[in-house]
């Protein structure tokens, strides 16, 4: 122990030991944080949600350097990136890709850990940091989806902060306060765009820090929801614990590989995916004096946006914009309080009885469908299917304490289950 002691206080790295836990530090989180044997594929969406921030920062630098904030010269600098900056159209498609497979890729993490319980003792700050994470992930989104200056652009944000002045006593302020103007202007591409490109991005990269400090304090879960820490050996190594680093480095470099295929294959074939990741009429330069027939937000807003629209009655003396902008937020706020509201006596839904299954694949199906419903021109049947819908999503998380403790459970191991592949 004492030679190896003295390899790292000597040379390059002991000068710079002595000054900055840097060794000290890749041990902690890398080669010496154990995490549990079992992972499987479902554990590839948390370092590739890393992988797509660093893609966009980026991606996103490079644009700035080209990009004007100005009403009369945005749209015409996007044109410019992509026609005349050299490589300036992969750029330009790699962070309106990224944009969207980020959503992807967090959705799934999500997923994730709705389904093996991530969000339950003693991890609830880990879930707490990642709906915020979320919700800055949102503004952020938002905000950047203005900056190009076309015609979804314009009107979709118009739409969307006009809804904020269904709030009463302050919304009309409020309104103008957001866009820095009675309409959409260039007050308020000025004011996106600084949030998008610094205030925004300091606040996501503070939580994502803070998300990963906390997951390394109590340890990663496993799809048992077997606490690792409890069973060690001498070494107070954890039985079922292998290092990150190389076994899950190596692991999650599959997940890179598989994942930036498929990115490469829609920023270079099919960037605008159908109309989804990019809209035709956000190629059209903004125009105030008319209206797209059709607005509709960037498809990883629909299911909300969709819960916002099947609100369309007016309760307690409030108008139905009002009841459909808390519902919207409120579709999104309530995931923080996920954490409390399952009572059911273990995490994963290996060990859940059938019951669950069922309900988790209705949750999932009625969210995809909310979704589907949010790109589509408003209808009498999507209207009604959207309240049916919105009526599970609430339901599912507001009757959560009384259906997660019923039914018949399977006893869960002591140790991890796991199976060398």
């Amino acid at each position: 122990m004492a030679a190896d002691k003295k390899v790292e206080t000597t040379g390059l790295m002991g000068w710079i030991d002595q000054r900055f836990p840097l060794t000290s530090t890749y041990k902690a989180h890398l080669s010496e944080y154990y995490a549990p044997k079992n992972f499987n594929f479902w554990y590839f969406f948390g370092s590739l949600a890393l992988l797509v921030l660093v893609i966009q920062i980026v991606t996103g630098i490079f644009l700035v350097m080209h990009y004007k904030p100005d009403a009369a010269k945005a749209f015409e600098s996007v044109e410019y990136i992509m026609r005349d900056v050299p490589w300036g159209w992969l750029v330009r498609y790699m962070h309106s890709t990224g944009a969207s497979m980020f959503f992807v890729v967090v959705y799934l993490h999500m997923m994730r850990g709705l389904l093996y319980g991530s969000y339950r003792k003693p991890r609830e700050l880990i879930w707490v940091f990642g709906v915020a994470i979320f919700l800055c992930l949102m503004a952020e989104a938002f905000m950047g989806y203005l900056l190009p200056w076309g015609q979804m652009s314009y009107w979709g944000a118009q739409v969307i902060v006009n809804l904020f002045t269904a709030i009463p006593v302050i919304g009309p302020d409020l309104g103008i306060w957001i866009r820095g103007d009675y309409v959409v202007s260039d007050a308020t591409l000025n004011r996106f765009f600084s949030f998008h490109v610094i205030a925004v991005p300091l606040v996501l990269l503070g939580l994502v820090v803070a998300h990963l400090v906390a997951l390394h304090e109590v340890g990663s879960n496993n799809p048992d929801g077997v606490e690792i820490k409890e069973k060690k050996d001498a070494n107070g190594i954890p039985l079922d614990g292998i290092p990150f680093h190389p076994y899950y480095t190596v692991h999650d470099i599959l997940g890179v590989g598989v994942f930036l295929m498929v990115f490469s294959a829609i920023v270079f074939f099919a960037p605008e995916m159908g109309g989804y990741f990019l809209e035709y009429n956000n190629f059209i330069p903004a125009d105030p004096l008319k209206t797209p027939p059709h607005i509709a937000p960037v498809w990883y807003f629909t299911p909300y946006y969709s819960v916002l629209r099947a609100i369309d009655f007016p309760m307690l003396g409030l108008d139905a914009k009002f009841w459909g902008v808390i519902a919207m937020g409120g579709a999104v706020v309530i995931l923080f309080f996920l954490p409390w509201l399952d009572k059911s006596p273990v995490k994963s839904i290996r060990y859940r009885p059938n019951l669950h299954k069922y309900i988790y694949a209705t949750f999932i199906v009625s969210f995809v469908i909310l979704g589907y419903l949010g790109v589509q021109p408003p209808s009498p049947v999507g209207n009604i299917v959207a309240k049916i819908c919105t009526l599970i999503y609430f339901g599912f998380f507001v009757a959560m304490p009384w259906w997660s403790k019923m039914g018949t459970f399977k006893k869960v191991p002591d140790r991890v289950v796991f199976h060398a592949h």
